[in-house]
């Protein structure tokens, strides 16, 4: 499994099929609560959704003997399928009963359960919608710094809400597989901070040739096959970094 160029919500890999193919595919679902009346902003979303992924990757609970380690590492050894549905009201509340942690933004609360079964979804999660989930940044999102971790995305693609969630959280996972357990720590530590911001056009050829972690799109949805949709820019990570 390379740590350094895969995919997307649907498959992480240059290649059509390999041998992670033919493994069981599992699946990580991830909800986003959106409530009619009170969305919350589309990058604080992405970022919540990110920093999700995270804490499930550095919770006891996924590692060694722990209650989630064994789909976590059937989901690790397949394709890193990631799928986010949106709730609200007494759907957010019974997703909330499900085994999960919630991990709350400025705006936005992603909910983020143990892999499943890619048929295996949970009653209350599967009844949740899925497709055209739509999201809005009220104000510009503020410049980075220089020693922030930021997951740029593609430029010149567009893709739902539900979709860069999905990729931001690709995203943040390669890098968490391509750092030292120090860094991983130190990240954790700091509470898994994070941005996430559109690229220049500029920079983007840049990013993706700079060895930084690179997340590659199956194609399955709404973009096409193979397109590079983050680079991953953890200072760790970055050349002499």
């Amino acid at each position: 499994m390379s740590h350094v160029s895969a995919p997307s919500a649907d498959h992480p890999s240059d290649s059509p099929r390999d041998s992670r193919d033919q493994a069981p595919q599992f699946v990580l679902p991830l909800v986003v609560r959106i409530e009619r009346g009170a969305p919350p902003a589309r990058t604080d979303a992405l970022e919540t959704a990110a920093r999700a992924v995270l804490v499930l990757l550095g919770d006891d609970r996924a590692h060694g003997d722990g209650e989630w380690a064994e789909a976590v590492r059937n989901w690790e050894d397949a394709r890193i399928r990631k799928v986010v549905r949106r709730a609200r009201g007494a759907e957010w509340r019974r997703a909330g009963t499900l085994p999960g942690i919630t991990v709350t933004g400025r705006s936005a609360e992603v909910r983020v359960f143990p892999p499943i079964p890619l048929d295996g979804w949970p009653k209350d999660l599967a009844k949740l919608q899925v497709s055209g989930t739509e999201l809005d940044d009220p104000e510009p999102p503020v410049a980075t710094g220089p020693g922030q971790p930021v997951l740029w995305l593609n430029p010149d693609l567009e893709m739902s809400a539900g979709k860069a969630m999905a990729q931001a959280g690709h995203g943040a996972q390669l890098a968490w597989w391509a750092l030292s357990d120090a860094d991983r720590t130190a990240w954790r530590e700091a509470g898994f901070a994070l941005t996430v911001r559109t690229a220049s056009r500029a920079d983007w050829p840049r990013l993706t040739t700079s060895g930084l972690p690179l997340v590659r799109d199956a194609g399955f949805t709404e973009i096409a096959p193979g397109s590079c949709t983050v680079v991953a820019d953890h200072p760790a990570l970055r050349p002499g970094g």
